[in-house]
């Protein structure tokens, strides 16, 4: 877990950062602090079945106009999560930002990758009321390989005029690495595969969605191309391109929110461990849906239901599956400080779960409760 004093300096930081007069520089921040009790396994390489405050989050961004039309921005960002992370610094984004008009723009650098409703968003943790959005989609262990990549982007913003809404589109290519620290890497050390430089590869892909005239009503699709490869002292990783396609609906009125989403994703990873070669191919079928209420401004109220199979594989057996009912509440205690708790009902061990936090093994049922509590500025 990160130290007290790892918190305090990025406070500090942001604090004297705000204190300077800059002027035309936006300057955010945040902390959060996470909390997981689950009855059986250890989740998320915490020691969880014990009660684990190794979860803690933190990081600010400064983003400056330079015209009209230009814009550039970085975050930087520090994370623990049980095994996960550590105290060094890493960049969630940088990037220059050229806008033409309504209808083209450009950016380039380390951007932000768009896949579904909440990949190039989900660093964002004050903005949503779940502590953890539904990890067989979005997961928090590996959360930044998945974020951005380094490349380049091209978007814009087609209105169709009268009551016909707006078309949204942004398509992407260039290069994401897997997070050295992050979930991917560790299980593939967990599996004897230790890489000195993290794997990854090209990517590529778009999202087109329909905006309704009224905006409470989206639309839309993506898609993802992306291939990994790596060399280890113990062998090699090779996973070429995987195409993963996402379509999605979400609805946000007023009080009202709600979303479905779906997500396939064929893999067929190969693995070398010296003379040993592994193949282990999957078909991953993915979907949520989700859906709150504000009680108040202070309080929000919401559940969702995530489930995973491996159609490539006996969907039967819980190794091969996940399925993860949710019950979510949020207390806003001002403008700036959060509190999330909430509890899961968790059925198959696909996701989250680690050989190296579980040797006894793991039992196909938990039962979890993960509390946040966060500031943002």
């Amino acid at each position: 877990m990160l130290s007290r004093t790892h918190l305090l300096v990025v406070l500090c930081l942001v604090s004297s950062l705000c204190a300077q007069d800059l002027e035309g520089i936006q300057i955010h921040g945040f902390a959060t602090q996470g909390f997981l009790f689950t009855s059986n396994n250890n989740y998320l390489s915490m020691r969880s079945s014990q009660g684990s405050l190794q979860w803690t989050d933190g990081g600010v961004s400064l983003v400056d106009s330079l015209s009209d039309h230009l814009r550039v921005g970085i975050q930087l960002h520090m994370y623990q999560l049980g095994d996960l992370g550590g105290p060094n610094i890493q960049v969630d984004w940088a990037s220059g930002d050229y806008r033409v008009n309504d209808h083209l723009g450009f950016r380039a650098g380390k951007v932000k990758t768009v896949t579904g409703l909440f990949n190039d968003s989900q660093d964002v943790d004050a903005v949503y009321l779940w502590t953890l959005l539904p990890q067989s989609m979005y997961p928090i262990d590996n959360k930044s390989f998945l974020l951005s990549h380094l490349g380049g982007e091209v978007y814009g913003d087609l209105r169709l005029g009268g009551r016909r809404g707006d078309m949204q589109y942004r398509a992407f290519a260039g290069q994401a690495n897997l997070d050295s620290t992050g979930g991917y890497v560790k299980q593939l050390a967990d599996l004897g595969l230790v890489f000195t430089n993290p794997p990854g590869g090209r990517t590529y892909g778009g999202d087109l969605r329909w905006v309704a005239p009224w905006n409470a009503f989206t639309m839309g699709s993506s898609a993802r191309v992306q291939a990994v490869d790596g060399t280890a002292p113990a062998g090699r990783l090779h996973v070429p391109p995987v195409v993963i396609t996402s379509h999605y609906v979400q609805f946000n009125h007023k009080k009202y929110y709600a979303a479905v989403e779906y997500r396939r994703e064929p893999i067929n990873p190969t693995i070398i461990i010296g003379q040993t070669v592994i193949h282990s191919p999957a078909d991953q079928h993915v979907w949520y849906v989700m859906g709150s209420y504000d009680i108040s401004k202070r309080l929000q109220l919401g559940s969702y239901y995530s489930h995973y199979i491996n159609a490539a594989a006996d969907s039967s057996l819980p190794n091969n599956y996940s399925k993860d009912w949710d019950l979510s509440g949020r207390w806003n205690f001002n403008d700036y400080f959060y509190a999330k708790l909430e509890g899961h009902f968790l059925h198959g061990t696909a996701l989250g779960y680690y050989t190296s936090t579980n040797p006894g093994g793991l039992k196909p049922r938990s039962n979890m409760l993960a509390a946040r509590i966060g500031f943002s500025f």
